[in-house]
């Protein structure tokens, strides 16, 4: 009986290590994934933001291009909240503000391979 008991104890703790273990992988994993989401969605402002600038700048669009892609990105996504014309505007500004910065540069670089690596559609980032 004795060594039942033990064996129990032993069991018991072993039992908790591995359920303390396997949560420690849980929340490893759903922080890689929160980290993962968050560069993508960088990359993708990042990606809008300089489309918009660049076609402002080639065909003189103004700020109608914005209102209207807010537009068709609300009926063509409607559960995906972030395509409002303000949150649009934000990305061109977050490009803008940012495409010239040295220290940003390598971040940029390195979300642009993340995204390769993830076999993502290539030119969703231009090299600047």
């Amino acid at each position: 009986m004795w060594g039942d008991g033990v064996m129990k104890i032993k069991t018991d703790f072993e039992y908790k290590l591995f359920v303390e273990d396997i949560k420690k992988r849980v929340r490893a994993s759903q922080y890689a994934a929160l980290k993962a989401v968050n560069r993508e969605l960088i990359a993708l402002y990042w990606d809008i933001g300089c489309k918009i600038a660049d076609k402002q700048k080639k065909f003189s669009w103004g700020k109608s291009v914005v209102e209207n892609l807010a537009r068709e990105l609300q009926k063509e996504f409607p559960g995906i909240k972030g395509f409002s014309e303000r949150n649009i505007w934000y990305m061109r500004n977050f490009y803008q503000i940012y495409v010239g910065n040295i220290k940003l540069q390598p971040m940029v670089a390195e979300i642009a391979k993340a995204v390769q690596s993830l076999n993502m559609p290539s030119g969703m980032l231009k090299s600047r």
